[in-house]
């Protein structure tokens, strides 16, 4: 255990390249989701063997959205289809939305607020809503690595 305070050395980004759109039901990380990543890629959100600290993720809907429950899942680096692999770190409502070239669609913050350690595959920030939206949304995590 460190006996002086931890600080990032970067800084940490992250984010989804397409928008989210497709429901999943599943509370327990399991079916389709959004993986989101530095880089455009399928590296893992988290380097293998780094700790990073999980700041918040913002949310902004890309267009007219139903309202929807979005999900924040931690997964090993392993296939997010073996329940064991996820866990879930966060939940919040995205309200409905419409579109306006008058006014801005409000973003959303979820507050994550964690310190990971990843093991030898990485770790992976999966993404899911409960509901099937049309614009879908853009999510973005900010955090550093420590």
């Amino acid at each position: 255990m460190a006996t002086s305070p931890q600080y990032p050395t970067t800084g940490l980004s992250a984010w989804n390249a397409t928008a989210i759109t497709a429901a999943n039901t599943a509370m327990d990380g399991t079916g389709t989701v959004v993986t989101l990543s530095r880089d455009g890629s399928t590296t893992p959100t988290v380097a293998a063997n780094a700790s990073v600290y999980l700041d918040f993720i913002t949310v902004l809907a890309r267009g007219s959205n139903v309202a929807t429950t979005m999900r924040v899942f931690l997964n090993n680096g392993s296939t997010n289809a073996t329940a064991a692999n996820n866990t879930l770190i966060a939940d919040m409502t995205c309200p409905a939305t419409t579109a306006s070239n008058a006014a801005q669609l409000a973003p959303v913050y979820i507050p994550i607020k964690r310190l990971v350690t990843a093991g030898a595959n990485g770790i992976n920030i999966n993404i899911t809503i409960g509901t099937a939206v049309s614009a879908g949304f853009s999510v973005t995590l900010s955090g550093g690595v420590l």
